[in-house]
């Protein structure tokens, strides 16, 4: 497997961007700001992650996604500590990253690569969603915000 940036006018994967995060408005918005990387193997993207300056020598994690077939296999974990080795190289003190309240594994995932939950950003989903999000057979309400020092 490869990580690597999303080339110059390479379509970005919607299909699994839209796993991360259903609202394709706030995806493209991410897009425009943010950097794309994908993970790649055998010539096919596996995995995406952005990742979104947000203050000075603070950046975020968003829209990290695995290919449901690829999925249990690491790859997420590689993502997300890749996204942490670029932060550092790009000279970030803070990396963020946010999920649902009923995300379970991706709490679990971002714990084990070194972020420490801060704060829980109540009805984030009911305020910028226009649909319940469900997950685990909850629905998701609140973003859980963590972050680690670089």
């Amino acid at each position: 497997m490869q990580i690597r940036m999303l080339a110059y006018r390479e379509p970005p994967p919607m299909e699994l961007l839209l796993m991360a995060d259903p609202s394709e408005k706030l995806v493209n918005e991410y897009l425009n700001r943010g950097q794309c990387m994908v993970a790649e193997a055998g010539g096919v993207i596996i995995g995406v992650y952005v990742l979104l300056p947000t203050r000075p020598e603070t950046i975020e994690i968003v829209n990290v996604a695995v290919a449901e077939s690829e999925q249990g296999r690491g790859v997420g974990k590689q993502l997300v500590n890749h996204a942490i080795q670029t932060a550092k190289q790009l000279g970030y003190k803070t990396i963020e990253i946010g999920t649902g309240n009923s995300g379970v594994g991706q709490l679990a995932l971002y714990q084990k690569c070194g972020f420490r939950m801060v704060g829980i950003d109540r009805d984030f989903f009911i305020r910028h969603y226009d649909e319940p999000i469900y997950e685990n057979g909850i629905q998701v309400v609140d973003m859980v915000r963590l972050s680690q020092d670089l």
